[in-house]
């Protein structure tokens, strides 16, 4: 099983919009919205900095916007990091049935460790793989097909678990079943999440982890 981190295990897309719209602000941009931040959900986060590099016309090299959005996300993290109920339930209840279970993250390794740590799931998570790690993000396959790698898995016996398209389109090209527990209104019936195996259209209001586990175990 394989789980997203950035808003599918931990509710951590405020904090990461709150570092993206202090960094803006240090180069002059106070308007960041939210809407504007959402598109980049699913993302890793060197390709969406460069995006806004050029939109923004920023002074400053991609290396620069990397460190910067780095501390002030980590900074927020180490205050409050949530992890979603339910999520912590069904990686629980999958550890206790001794199913590999890791994280497959667009953020640094950096923020993958302190988010698991601020929200104690370090235990539960001995494996994680950063998109750092691998030549391309999500939405291609890259992450994912690491991760079973370290799992020592097939790929078309894993599960993942995602709250992006982006995330949920680099599962079906990895060749990985895909539970989808959309985290923004209105995409559950986007292209990307028709390719899911289950999906919970309301997100994490609607998931449940008993029901996912079941899905899980029974092979879809």
């Amino acid at each position: 099983m394989i789980f997203d981190l950035d808003g599918t295990l931990i509710d951590s897309e405020p904090n990461y919009y709150q570092a993206s719209r202090r960094l803006l602000a240090r180069y002059g941009v106070t308007d960041f919205s939210w809407e504007q931040y959402a598109r980049f959900i699913g993302i890793a986060t060197h390709e969406s900095l460069e995006t806004l590099r050029r939109e923004y016309r920023l002074p400053a090299s991609l290396e620069e916007l990397l460190t910067g959005k780095h501390e002030l996300y980590l900074a927020l993290a180490a205050r409050s990091t949530r992890v979603f109920p339910q999520m912590r339930r069904l990686a629980q209840r999958l550890g206790a049935a001794d199913c590999p279970i890791a994280v497959a993250s667009g953020s640094s390794k950096d923020a993958i460790r302190a988010s698991l740590s601020a929200g104690g799931l370090e235990s539960l998570f001995p494996v994680t793989v950063s998109a750092e790690e691998v030549e391309r993000g999500k939405p291609a396959p890259d992450v994912f097909l690491e991760t079973a790698r370290r799992l020592s898995v097939e790929p078309a016996r894993c599960v993942v678990l995602e709250d992006s398209p982006p995330g949920a389109t680099g599962a079906h090209r990895a060749g990985m079943r895909c539970i989808a527990v959309p985290s923004l209104p209105g995409t559950p019936q986007t292209a990307e999440f028709t390719t899911a195996g289950l999906i919970f259209p309301e997100g994490q209001s609607e998931f449940d982890a008993d029901t996912a586990y079941e899905w899980i175990l029974g092979d879809g």
